[in-house]
Order: C-alpha cells, then sequence, then structure tokens
C-alpha cells in the first residue's frame, strides 16, 4: 500500500508504512504491526480473530462463501448442444463441465439459472447423418464427409436414427452429472423465423436480406436471407435469430452460450443480433473454449475403439471415471488447451488431484465420525499453532475466491483452491493429533470447517465428496 501511494502522495514509503502501522494497531483484530524493508506492512493478527472467522465458518455452514450475486438474475446457460449424429465427444464434455460449473457457481451466488441443450435436428449435418445411415442399410459405403464408426451399425438398426443418438447422449449427460432444464429442438423454431426477421432492421443487397448487426457492434452485417440465385433460403443466422428471441421472450435477463474456439466468430454475430432485438448487447455472453487432448503411456491418444479419429466421453468416464473426468475438464481456464494424462487421471493416489483432495475429505469424515458426540468448537485455545493459524487464513479465502470465479465465469479456480485447502489440512494433521489432544474441540470445529468448504468446492465443479475411500 505505501509503495504505491508513495508517489501519488510525494512522500517517502516507509514514512506512510508507519502511517498504517500507527493505524492498523487501533484496530480490535490487530495483535501488531511492523514495517519492512522499503515500505512493506506485515500484520499479525490476534487469536480471537481466528475464532470469529472459524465461528462464520460453522455458523453458516454450506452456505459460506455464497450470495455474492449483488442483484439475482434470471440467467439460461446454453451448453453442449452437440448435432445429435453420434455420442458425445470429449470436446463436448469439455463444453458441458464448464458451462455446468459456470452454472453452479451462479446458482450459488444466488441467480436462478436454467440449463439448456439446443437440439440441432435439421441441417446439413443431420442430412448427411441420415444419408450415411441409408447408405449401411443399402450396403454401401457413406456419401462422401459422411459419417462412419462402429455406433453407425447400431444406428441403423433404429427406426429413428437421430431420436436413438440423442437419447444416448441424454444418458451420457446423465452420467456425466449434467442434468437438462429445457431440450430446445431447432425444427421446432422455424415458423418463428419470418417474425423474427421482420423484427429487425434489414435490407436488401445483391439480392440478398442483410440484418444490420455492425450497428450494435458485430464486425460486419450479415446475410439472413439468402439471394434467389443461391436458393432464397433463410441463412443460419436466422435460425439463430429466432433462437436469440425465443430465449428473450421467456424472461431471462442474460444469455449464456458456451461455444467452442471454432465458434469464435459468433461473439459479434450474437451480440449484434441482441442489440438489433433492441437489447443490451451485455446481456449476452458467449464463453469460448479450447480443445482437449488426451495422453495416454506419454503419447497422444488418437485412436478410439468405436472410431477412428474420435474419444467420446462414455469412453473416458469408463476410463477414468465421471469425477476424474470432471475434475480434468475444468482444471484450466477455458483460453487454455487441456491435456488429461489418463494414466494419471485414473491412479488412486495422492500424485492425482481429485484423489488428493477428496482423500482430504474423507480423512477429515472419519475423524468426527470417531468424534461422534463430542463438542465442535470455534473457541480458540491458549496457544494457537501456525498450522492452524493458516488453516484458517486459508477458509477465509474462499468467499472471495468463488466471487471472483463467478463473475470471471473462471471455475478453474476452485480446484486449484480445493488443493490448496487439501495441502494446510494435510499439513496439520501430520503436526497435530486432533482427538484427545488440549484443543479438541477447537480442533474438531477446524476439521469441520476445512470438511465443508471442500466439499463446497467439489460440488461446485460436480465432484463427489466421498465419506470413506
Amino acid at each position: 500500500m505505501a509503495l504505491r501511494l508513495a508517489p501519488e502522495r510525494r512522500r517517502a514509503p516507509r514514512e506512510l508504512a508507519e502511517e498504517v502501522v500507527r493505524s492498523a494497531t487501533t484496530l480490535a483484530a490487530v495483535e501488531r504491526a511492523e514495517v519492512a524493508g522499503p515500505g512493506f506492512v506485515n500484520l499479525w493478527l490476534r487469536p480471537a480473530w481466528f475464532g470469529e472467522a472459524l465461528g462464520e465458518v460453522l455458523e453458516l455452514g454450506s452456505g459460506y462463501g455464497g450470495g455474492s450475486g449483488v442483484e439475482s438474475e434470471r440467467i439460461q446457460v446454453e451448453l453442449v448442444s452437440a448435432n445429435p449424429t453420434g455420442p458425445l465427444t470429449v470436446a463436448s464434455a469439455r463444453n458441458g463441465a464448464y458451462g455446468d460449473c459456470v452454472a453452479r457457481l451462479l446458482e450459488f451466488a444466488g441467480h436462478e439459472v436454467e440449463r439448456e441443450f439446443y437440439v440441432n435436428d435439421a441441417g446439413t449435418q443431420i442430412e448427411q447423418f441420415r444419408a450415411s445411415i441409408e447408405a449401411l442399410r443399402r450396403g454401401e459405403e457413406p456419401p462422401e464427409g459422411g459419417y462412419t464408426g462402429a455406433y453407425m451399425a447400431e444406428a441403423a438398426e433404429q427406426e429413428d436414427p437421430v431420436e436413438f443418438m440423442l437419447a444416448s447422449i441424454r444418458r451420457t449427460l446423465a452420467c456425466f452429472r449434467l442434468e437438462l432444464d429445457n431440450w430446445v429442438r431447432q425444427t421446432s423454431l422455424e415458423a418463428a423465423i419470418p417474425s423474427a426477421i421482420e423484427a429487425l432492421d434489414t435490407y436488401r443487397e445483391d439480392g440478398a436480406l442483410w440484418v444490420r448487426t455492425s450497428a450494435h457492434g458485430d464486425e460486419k452485417d450479415r446475410v439472413i436471407v439468402r439471394s434467389e440465385e443461391r436458393g432464397g433460403q433463410p441463412a443460419y443466422v436466422a435460425w439463430d435469430a429466432a433462437y436469440l428471441r425465443h430465449k428473450f421472450d421467456r424472461g431471462f435477463d442474460r444469455l449464456i452460450y458456451v461455444l467452442g474456439a471454432d465458434h469464435h466468430g459468433y461473439v459479434g454475430r450474437l451480440k449484434g443480433l441482441a442489440g438489433a432485438f433492441g437489447h443490451d448487447p451485455d446481456r449476452v455472453e458467449i464463453l469460448v473454449y479450447q480443445l482437449v487432448g488426451l495422453v495416454q503411456g506419454g503419447e497422444a491418444r488418437k485412436m478410439s475403439k468405436r472410431r477412428g479419429d474420435t474419444v467420446f466421453l462414455d469412453e473416458l468416464m469408463d476410463e477414468i471415471g465421471v469425477d476424474a473426468a470432471r475434475w480434468y475438464l475444468v482444471s484450466r481456464g477455458p483460453d487454455q488447451p487441456i491435456e488429461i494424462d489418463l494414466d494419471l487421471a485414473a491412479e488412486r493416489s495422492q500424485k492425482n488431484p481429485v484423489y488428493y483432495v477428496q482423500y482430504a475429505h474423507a480423512r477429515i469424515a472419519g475423524i468426527l465420525r470417531n468424534a461422534e458426540g463430542k463438542e465442535l468448537s470455534a473457541e480458540v485455545p491458549p496457544v494457537l499453532a501456525p498450522e492452524e493459524r493458516e488453516l484458517v487464513k486459508r477458509l477465509t479465502e474462499f468467499p472471495t475466491i468463488v466471487a471472483e470465479a463467478t463473475e470471471r465465469r473462471g471455475p478453474h479456480a476452485i480446484p486449484v483452491y480445493a488443493i490448496r485447502v487439501a495441502d494446510d489440512f494435510h499439513r496439520f494433521y501430520h503436526e497435530h493429533r486432533v482427538l484427545e489432544s488440549d484443543a479438541e474441540a477447537f480442533r474438531l470445529g477446524l476439521c469441520r470447517a476445512v470438511q465443508t468448504v471442500i466439499a463446497r468446492c467439489l460440488g461446485l465443479i460436480g465432484v463427489e465428496a466421498p465419506e470413506r475411500m
């Protein structure tokens, strides 16, 4: 503080630091304060502060750190939205894990959130899929750009292969602990396209109908109805417009789209459409995430048991489990590619971060089972060990960590923080006895608070908090 203020105040940093120290020592929470180096200020807190902080965690329980939303909003998160032309891939899994964690953070902050899957049951990809199915049924090779893979044989036996694949996607997402509130089909929006186009500011040029999205921040205007020479049909932007309007008409305050890196161009388009409909473009957020790579045996995993160029989510869950899959898919920021080491992710050892954090939770659960009927307290003992101080300080970071993760749409901050909590707890546990110690009640209270925060961290990323391991 003093170093930053010195140029503005035109005073020596140490002189300002001494003023800060004099002020700090008048605060009830501060035991002592000292100036260090060129103008740093070090504060030592009174033991009573640690008791108050621990008491707050114990009092609020599972609600500790929640309710950070300044004003509650009704928010829709559209996620996954994979074409029903095959099983869900690992790329779609990152979409789902990321979007669902953002939704969980928003709910914990106090917002009303709905998760939605947009079913692309029309268009070129579906036509290619159906053509591939028909070719397979005739015993022929699929058309160029068509679909292949072992799953196609089973799909070809179904009356409606698209509905069959959609049912498969639903089952996979349920196993992945991702429950969707709404499934909106692209075909259901076709009738709404003409009225959506009418509501927009459009003009004709080169025989096509254009929507003036550039007036609302888009890099260029967009063709919304193709020229007669190109078929005269609504372009894909028309479907986007009808769907976006449909969302706002349902009363959402904020729309969040989760899209892969290859959809980066949608940012300006969707915001521009929102503005063209008379809404604030900032009420539309497009979260873009990077690719996922898999490594096994020290080499990139390129082959799948079911398809030559793709690894499916079902395979990933079979190999490493749901907990590890969800953890690793949100372990890095969306702007960074993820490379999952399948061998490490499948390990049940403390080298595997998700196992390491879960083990801390299970260890605490065991302590509390053995302490059944004993008192838990936030009352500070005569002497606080450094490990106890550090653990309480770490717990007090949680509200800020979770609020920033929510605001920045960055759930990767949660597993990073959970590892630090587990580190501090394991260090405390190895240094100090809990049961039958002189500070038993306080340490049991500390264990309960740590367990509560770890469980909340794991819950926010869709990972189980086991009682036993």
